[in-house]
């Protein structure tokens, strides 16, 4: 197997050859939102100059968008390793489709019903549970976090599952410290109790393999710009409850599951350019790889080099989570929010925030900024978080994310620019 060749990886890239301000653009924004290859910009291209029609029609341009778009539907069904590519919604982001699925969870939903959200959440996996909970006259119980290494407390999540709750909303891995939550146990705790179980998977998705089969959950959802692709969200639904489910859809559209829930006409150059995103992951895998292969008995196909392809890529990024970390725990002042034991790099992706004493963290991404290194500030929409760790009227933290495509020299870059600062 060929090793993991970052720069012909990078290669595939355009935006990362850019230069600002004479200085190499260094992306280290990406839980914000990945760089896309070439691929995926032509196929959207292709699409427009060639396919561009809407669904079914009796000629050829929308016929080939139909089978483009079924296509991408069965890539996502791959990526997630759905049952069937029925079990696949199409949205704008995983936002939008997760306040069109709580809407419809919300008529099965009753008073003294119960719902959990977790502290250790992005809001778009908070704020549409707590509507819905308002308007049904439910209750919401809170699982709490280790403020210390930022990992959920398990032993009291699972106290508050109860024959009462319905809906345990939870994040597959954190988009503020990068925890990775064991959500096969909390499914399971959940179905023990006979509740549903709604998986937010947007920050796991670039960096790691998923599975809804293994983890049983009920509902998954991720956004296509987190793994290399455009702006467009995609949710994954057991087939029984989807057809169960009743949407808010206009009276014409279809009444089975995706469609039914696939309301108005689609962003289809995006779900063109989502499918081009997974062929791209599943290309790692067969170029990338082959050592890993053995290792996922039974699978063949896209759905075998998308699993080999993400074991190539969680292999690498550790390497660059090791060197995020040893830059940022060595400076002085510098707290970092979340797991920084280099025995649990599995424990979490590489995505890390922090706070460093006496400095607002905009002014810490703007200095990064104006030396062509690309991080975010605030909450990044993970209220709950910052409101926990009590740094929300300071600024919240700065978030480094790495993906890929990004290289240790870049990460010492990092390092170096954030010394100077400090002097």
């Amino acid at each position: 197997m060929p090793d993991f060749d970052v720069d012909t990886i990078r290669d595939q890239f355009p935006a990362l050859s850019q230069t600002i301000g004479g200085q190499p653009a260094v992306f280290l924004d990406n839980p914000g939102g990945t760089q896309v290859p070439q691929a995926v910009i032509d196929t959207m291209t292709g699409y427009l100059t060639h396919h561009n029609a809407n669904r079914g029609g009796a000629f050829a341009t929308s016929r080939r968008s139909d089978d483009i778009l079924e296509a991408a539907r069965a890539a996502a069904a791959d990526l997630v390793n759905a049952a069937v590519p029925a079990e696949i919604v199409f949205g704008p982001n995983m936002t939008t489709l997760t306040f069109s699925l709580s809407r419809a969870l919300a008529r099965e939903i009753k008073p003294g019903d119960e719902i959990i959200v977790t502290r250790l959440d992005h809001d778009a996996n908070i704020a549409p549970w707590l509507f819905a909970a308002e308007d049904r006259g439910a209750t919401v119980r809170w699982a709490d976090f280790d403020v210390e290494d930022c990992t959920l407390e398990m032993a009291s999540l699972r106290e508050l599952i109860n024959e009462r709750t319905k809906i345990v909303a939870v994040g597959y891995a954190s988009n503020a410290t990068g925890t990775i939550n064991d959500v096969a146990a909390i499914t399971r705790w959940a179905h023990e109790a006979g509740a549903l179980v709604f998986v937010d998977a947007v920050q796991y998705a670039p960096h790691g393999s998923i599975d809804v089969q293994a983890l049983d959950c009920d509902f998954l959802a991720c956004s296509a710009y987190k793994f290399f692709g455009p702006h467009i969200g995609v949710l994954y639904g057991r087939h029984e409850l989807l057809e169960l489910l009743q949407a808010y859809k206009v009276r014409p559209a279809s009444d089975d599951p995706p469609g039914k829930f696939e309301t108005g006409t689609q962003n289809h150059e995006g779900i063109a350019g989502a499918l081009a995103a997974i062929d791209y992951l599943a290309y790692l895998g067969e170029k990338y790889g082959a050592a890993y292969g053995d290792g996922f008995p039974g699978l063949s196909g896209r759905r075998l080099h998308l699993r080999a392809g993400f074991a190539a890529i969680e292999a690498y990024e550790h390497t660059l989570t090791a060197a995020l970390l040893n830059e940022l725990t060595t400076l002085p002042g510098v707290r970092v929010h979340g797991i920084t034991d280099l025995d649990r790099l599995g424990e979490r992706v590489p995505t890390i925030s922090f706070t460093w004493e006496g400095r607002h963290p905009r002014e810490i991404a703007a200095a990064l900024g104006e030396q062509s290194i690309f991080v975010w500030d605030g909450n990044y929409y993970a209220l709950a978080v910052t409101e926990r760790l009590g740094v929300e009227d300071q600024g919240g933290m700065v978030r480094i994310g790495a993906a890929h495509y990004n290289t240790v020299e870049e990460i010492t870059r990092l390092g170096e620019a954030l010394r100077t600062m400090g002097r």
